[in-house]
């Protein structure tokens, strides 16, 4: 076959048929990667330059071993299990794309030999995961860094589905920007509503029309609840729910079956102490208290709020309508 690349590219194309056709369990002998030489690249190459080559790939530092099965990449960038762990996280992002997540496992997939790619068969059933039809998302987030950076003010629409399934616009936002926050598998935008003037987290696959603004954004350390800076962030990420009151001194009464569940939602950090029952333990956090009336009321029949008592009472309060919506027939 004639050549049709020249024979100064081959030590580049040998490295390109070792990264993606062999590994540990699949070493290339001199003759098979002469074989892809010719076959792909139109390269005729005699097995002693193929050596030479493969001397030279390990002089300069490619991480390649030969034995008597033949030769195979060692080492990668990423090892396959690590592969495997972004490529569920792209998964079971739903403020990727359907799209956007085939286009990124396949860039992750090339990463890997074609050993890998075959054993990747989520990537063609990504369409029945639930993903936001949002196009924008990975644009917002360029744009939120480039806000945060300069210190501007960022304007945008905030949407939410209708009984149609689709998104409608629902408010206009001014906000100053300050951080985004992985939440629950959904991405949020930390920002100061400059009309509310209190702190607010929205989804960024519920954001379009998003545009920096020419007016400067408000400091941080000048929202109340936020002047220790970037310490509320970090609170916010033991929060079951995102809400935007301050954190309070949470008490409660729990089943000890469900401290594993406790510690899942709201980290170590919490404090535990016994109680006269062994299966019940008290427990203390900080948390939002609008977000721990929501908890509280998902695990009802294992918690027991017992301060502060305006929370407590707003629990009362929810749970005496709900008994009237089924308590008729």
């Amino acid at each position: 076959m004639e050549s049709f690349e020249p024979k100064k590219l081959a030590l580049l194309r040998i490295w390109q048929i070792l990264n993606n056709e062999s590994d540990y369990d699949h070493p290339l002998t001199q003759e098979q990667i002469a074989q892809h030489l010719e076959h792909e690249y139109g390269i005729v190459m005699e097995r002693k330059a193929i050596s030479r080559n493969l001397s030279l790939l390990k002089e300069a530092g490619a991480e390649i071993a030969s034995g008597r099965g033949g030769t195979y990449l060692v080492c990668r960038q990423f090892e396959d299990a690590e592969l495997h762990m972004l490529i569920d996280g792209i998964l079971s992002s739903r403020y990727i794309t359907a799209k956007h997540s085939k286009d990124l496992i396949e860039r992750l997939c090339g990463l890997s030999n074609r050993y890998f790619r075959a054993s990747v068969k989520n990537v063609y059933s990504v369409n029945a995961w639930s993903k936001t039809d949002n196009q924008a998302v990975f644009y917002n987030i360029e744009l939120i860094d480039s806000a945060i950076e300069q210190k501007r003010q960022l304007h945008y629409n905030y949407n939410k589905y209708g009984a149609d399934k689709k998104m409608h616009k629902s408010s206009q936002q001014y906000v100053s920007p300050y951080q985004m926050l992985l939440h629950n598998q959904r991405y949020y935008l930390m920002a100061y509503s400059e009309y509310w003037h209190n702190m607010v987290f929205h989804r960024l696959d519920h954001i379009t029309d998003m545009k920096i603004v020419d007016k400067a954004a408000t400091p941080q350390e000048q929202v109340p609840g936020c002047e220790n800076g970037l310490e509320y962030a970090a609170l916010s990420s033991t929060m079951p729910y995102l809400f935007t009151d301050p954190p309070e001194r949470v008490e409660l009464i729990a089943d000890a079956a469900i401290i594993d569940q406790i510690i899942d939602w709201f980290g170590k950090e919490i404090e535990i102490f016994k109680t006269d029952d062994a299966n019940r333990v008290r427990i203390s956090l900080r948390a939002s208290p609008s977000a721990m009336q929501h908890w509280a009321m998902q695990y009802m029949e294992h918690v027991e709020v017992i301060a502060p008592r305006s929370l407590r009472q707003r629990i009362c309060a929810v749970l005496e309508k709900g008994g009237e919506k089924y308590s008729g027939n």
